[in-house]
């Protein structure tokens, strides 16, 4: 080929790749350029916006260029602070442009295949304040899915329960232990603990249960059932969550899950007690649980800036 970056541009207009992908794609393998010749070629070059398709179609070099290069390259990315997110499409321009010589005739490696991506940091699980937990909560309830439903918040807060867990409830041995107040929840690894649950929640359980035989099939252990009478699922919990948020005025996505964040953030922010949400959660590992100091210490941030008189900033006069 006498000019592939142009071909290859052209094979993805052909496959549909949007303007704003190609225009990634050319200034992530213009970065990667700029890095091999000055870093590994002591080259001295101009660069400017104006020249960077002259600047990648001069060069003739591409099949010479070694995983080690690459491998620099993604660290040199790194130290400088580039997101996780950019160096893996980066890696994704490089990868598919040398796929594309591979297959025509241009390059015999892909140095940029066996490179891994940086791990994208893990997201701060997104919590709920109390305020419009309660508002979530505190809703009426009208008909007997409502007080099912009502249950199950109730428990998943409460105890801190994935929502696995809370489908996989069964009567026996589920609640064997409730008049203590305990849930037993097989957790991940088929590892069983005691969840406990406060009042309104074993209140709010225990009025499901008045009237749960009137609903459920012959036979059937699942503590939570549908309108079938069978074991309900987690995508009925989901989209009965949806209505129910609507339902309460919430500003805000809700999911099962974002009640298990909400009751081990709130117990963190009252206790301190990292050990003890470990053990409420459920989690193997301490460092899983950790994530929830950030969010802690977002919310000691956010008191003390609204609270501390020192902290407050002072608005410009004029």
């Amino acid at each position: 080929m006498k000019n592939p970056i142009d071909a290859f541009f052209k094979q993805l207009t052909r496959l549909n790749k949007s303007i704003h992908t190609q225009d990634n794609y050319r200034r992530d393998l213009v970065l990667f350029l700029v890095f091999y010749r000055g870093e590994f070629l002591a080259d001295e070059i101009e660069y400017s916006a104006q020249n960077k398709n002259h600047f990648l179609e001069t060069f003739l070099g591409w099949a010479d260029v070694p995983v080690d290069a690459i491998q620099s390259f993604v660290a040199y990315r790194m130290q400088k602070g580039i997101a996780a997110s950019s160096i893996a499409r980066q890696l994704s321009a490089l990868r598919s442009f040398y796929q594309f010589l591979i297959e025509n005739g241009g390059a015999k490696a892909n140095p940029a295949k066996g490179i891994k991506s940086p791990k994208q940091p893990k997201p701060l699980p997104k919590s709920l304040d109390v305020d419009l937990t309660v508002q979530l909560l505190e809703q009426p309830l009208e008909t007997w899915q409502d007080i099912r439903d009502q249950a199950i918040y109730e428990c998943l807060y409460s105890a801190g329960l994935r929502v696995s867990e809370l489908v996989g409830l069964d009567v026996t041995p589920g609640l064997d232990n409730l008049q203590e107040g305990w849930l037993r929840v097989i957790g991940k690894g088929e590892k069983e603990r005691q969840s406990p649950l406060g009042a309104q929640a074993l209140q709010a359980l225990q009025n499901w249960l008045e009237i749960r035989d009137g609903y459920v099939k012959y036979n059937e252990t699942a503590v939570f059932v549908s309108r079938l009478g069978k074991r309900l699922g987690v995508r009925s919990i989901q989209k009965n969550l949806d209505k129910r948020t609507l339902q309460a005025g919430l500003p805000t996505k809700m999911s099962p899950h974002r009640l298990r964040h909400a009751c081990a953030s709130h117990v963190l922010e009252s206790s301190g007690d990292l050990r003890a949400v470990q053990e409420l959660l459920g989690h193997a590992d301490l460092a899983t649980t950790q994530i929830y100091t950030k969010l802690d210490l977002q919310h000691l941030a956010n008191v003390y800036d609204q609270t501390h008189p020192r902290a407050k900033k002072h608005k410009k006069e004029g």
